[in-house]
């Protein structure tokens, strides 16, 4: 067994990798950029090695620099997480040139399944059912419309060395499959240096299922049940289960068998994932093979009580796989969900910055264990105070549950989410909320367009309205009569001046149109036990039950009986004694007065907020690579005046109307904050 390993890697990857290391014994190596120096990776491995600036294209990927960091720590070997050169065929083989061991598979079967039209002919040579299409390079777009009018629409058309969602289109007639292949091949050529576009049919309500796959260099290949992956946003996966709550046990066996068919096929040593399309008659057709540990691995491990790091580490050393396939077990659900550093309410931009609060729900489930069911797992490369630099990609975390079932690990999770607390940055966790609450999702009747169909339009706060929002007010009101209980206990109070807690509220929220809601809510004595109240709003009483501290942003206790955990914190910056709540993906603002306070407030004159309309304001935190106007020139509406570059996209910033140029008020190369004046207009 080794006795060094080097992680090619940052985030929590990396400190995935580095934790099952340390439970095998072996001493672990990181790597990191500038942006990563005080990163949670370099603070885990016994070593840390600095790589270069922080673009990834001058430090993770750069080979020559990682490989003379294993030369000069010692490591034997080196594992590539995910991402970055850990599915580059080049990059294996100098890593094994170089007398290293590369902790994946041999770099011929990573240039067998990198390229999408070769993978699919070798595909179909294994009996892997492939779908119906056009596997040779397409040269024009005449030549694509013929193709696809055999084949029959709707079409995909994809780039050969595509992925992420970039060089694909869908085209249902021959205008969209003109223009689609046009595009297609214009944007692989910038993305990937590769312009070769095929087709294929588009499969019609699909789903996205792929099997984990593992193999050792005694030629033994077995398949470890599979995943769900059809919840994804813009070809980019949100949420994903083990197992799928569609297939059933026939193709199942039929997909794993298939999925190790092809990995015997080119010698496949190491973790790997064979994805599949699945349409709804549960006809499956092979999709691509990622030659490298998944993002979303830690849901196989949760149904399989098996470490997946653990297994590549030792078939990288040479050992025999520890199990066959009737050893593989399928044991409750796990659900994953990936926490990004985006603002699901100003369509998902990247957020970057410091973390000023991060404190994820407690785990009580670490790595791979079957002993303890009904866990929550976190994977993080990240800690509270740490910075979310914007060179790299928006995964802060990943929420994993394992439950006895499917209904158990839902419920599990949207507990998870609610004890979830990350401020400083926005994240995703309200857009998951809501994802969990549908029902479509809780039925488990979804596909691939999921999200398309349901949040075509974006995602608001109307997406996410709470399921009883009288809760809420009454929760607050709880809240705030817990803190003038304990006001009525200081001393020295004068004579004549004591603080009375009451029991008459008046909770004032904000509406989402703007207005102020007043909502009287009765809150008696609270009644035999510390922590304990019964709230009315309206003719609804609630009994609720809380021990936790005042000063605790996460609230947990129960209501009517049944548990509960919100986010609440006192004070925001318009107002010392608000409160804001955040439960279930929604969130509200809320001032819990006396019913003569809340008098008084209708009366005070409203503050209308400053018009911004001859700004154009940053979206977002990230880098201004571009400012494509001067003052004094003439812009019309639609036309593009700045760039802005975070997590490795670049945003485009256009004119909302016709005007001039007055001022330009950031500099190139500046690093902006979020709605920071770029632009005024005169």
């Amino acid at each position: 067994m080794f006795k060094k390993i080097l992680i090619a890697n940052r985030g929590e990857i990396a400190c995935r990798v580095i934790a099952t290391a340390k439970k095998m014994g072996i001493a672990t190596v990181a790597v990191y950029s500038e942006a990563d120096r005080d990163a949670r990776h370099v603070m885990l491995a016994d070593e840390a090695v600095l790589l270069g600036p922080a673009p990834s294209r001058e430090s993770y990927l750069v080979a020559d620099k990682i490989i003379a960091a294993a030369k000069q720590t010692g490591a034997q070997a080196i594992h590539p997480g995910y991402g970055f050169l850990s599915e580059n065929e080049d990059f294996a083989k100098r890593v094994e040139d170089e007398g290293l061991v590369f902790i994946g598979p041999k770099h011929y079967s990573i240039a067998a399944m990198g390229d999408k039209i070769a993978s699919k002919k070798l595909a179909g040579e294994a009996k892997v059912n492939t779908i119906p299409g056009h596997n040779a390079p397409i040269e024009s777009p005449d030549e694509a419309v013929k193709i696809a009018q055999k084949i029959g629409y709707p079409v995909m058309i994809k780039a050969s060395a595509g992925g992420g969602g970039k060089g694909l289109r869908v085209a249902h007639n021959d205008k969209e499959c003109f223009e689609g292949f046009t595009s297609c091949r214009n944007e692989a050529r910038n993305s990937f240096g590769d312009d070769r576009v095929f087709m294929e049919k588009f499969v019609e309500e699909p789903r996205h299922i792929e099997i984990q796959v593992l193999g050792d260099a005694q030629g033994n290949v077995i398949y470890l049940n599979e995943r769900e992956c059809s919840i994804q946003r813009r070809h980019q996966k949100v949420i994903e289960e083990a197992p799928s709550p569609f297939i059933s046990d026939a193709t199942r066996k039929a997909m794993g068998e298939q999925a190790v068919a092809l990995a015997k096929a080119v010698k496949y040593q190491s973790a790997g994932t064979v994805e599949f399309v699945v349409g709804k008659d549960q006809s499956f057709y092979f999709l691509e093979m990622n030659t490298r540990l998944q993002v979303e691995h830690p849901v196989t491990e949760c149904i399989t009580g098996l470490d997946l790091v653990e297994l590549m580490i030792r078939v990288a050393a040479g050992e025999k796989l520890p199990l066959t396939q009737a050893d593989v077990k399928r044991n409750g659900w796990a659900i994953e969900c990936r926490i990004n550093a985006e603002d699901p309410y100003r369509n998902f931009l990247p957020s970057t910055g410091r973390l000023v609060r991060f404190t994820p729900p407690p785990q009580t489930m670490w790595q791979a264990n079957t002993q303890q069911l009904n866990g929550v797992r976190v994977d993080t490369g990240v800690q509270e105070g740490g910075e979310i630099p914007m060179h790299y990609d928006s995964m802060i975390a990943k929420l994993i549950v394992h439950g006895k079932d499917r209904k158990e690990a839902i419920a599990k999770m949207r507990a998870a989410l609610n004890g979830f607390v990350v401020r400083g940055i926005s994240s995703n966790i309200p857009f998951q909320a809501a994802l969990l609450a549908h029902p479509d999702f809780v039925s488990g009747a979804f596909n691939t367009g999921f999200i398309a169909q349901h949040y075509g339009k974006g995602f608001n706060a109307d997406s996410v309205a709470h399921e009883d929002p009288d809760f809420l007010v009454a929760l607050a009101a709880f809240v705030r009569r817990k803190s003038r209980e304990r006001t009525t206990t200081l001393t020295g109070q004068l004579p004549g001046y004591t603080v009375n807690a009451g029991s008459d509220y008046v909770v004032i929220t904000l509406a989402v149109d703007g207005r102020h809601v007043h909502t009287p809510v009765h809150v008696d004595e609270f009644v035999g036990e510390t922590g304990m109240a019964r709230v009315r709003v309206g003719a609804r009483n609630y009994e609720i039950r809380s021990n936790s501290r005042l000063n605790d942003i996460i609230i947990a206790g129960t209501v009517d009986g049944h548990p509960f955990t919100t986010q609440v914190e006192r004070g925001t910056a318009k107002n010392p004694l608000a409160l804001r709540l955040r439960h279930n993906g929604a969130q509200i603002e809320t001032l819990v007065i006396s019913p003569r306070m809340a008098e008084l407030h209708k009366l005070m004159p409203h503050k209308a907020p400053p018009d911004m309309s001859k700004y154009v304001l940053s979206p977002m935190p990230g880098l201004l690579v571009d400012v494509a106007v001067q003052p004094g020139q003439k812009v019309q509406a639609g036309e593009r005046v700045a760039v802005i570059e975070a997590m490795k996209m670049e945003n485009v910033l256009f004119a909302a109307a016709d005007g001039v140029v007055g001022k330009v008020l950031a500099a190139k190369g500046e690093s902006l904050t979020v709605d920071q004046p770029i632009i005024e207009f005169a």
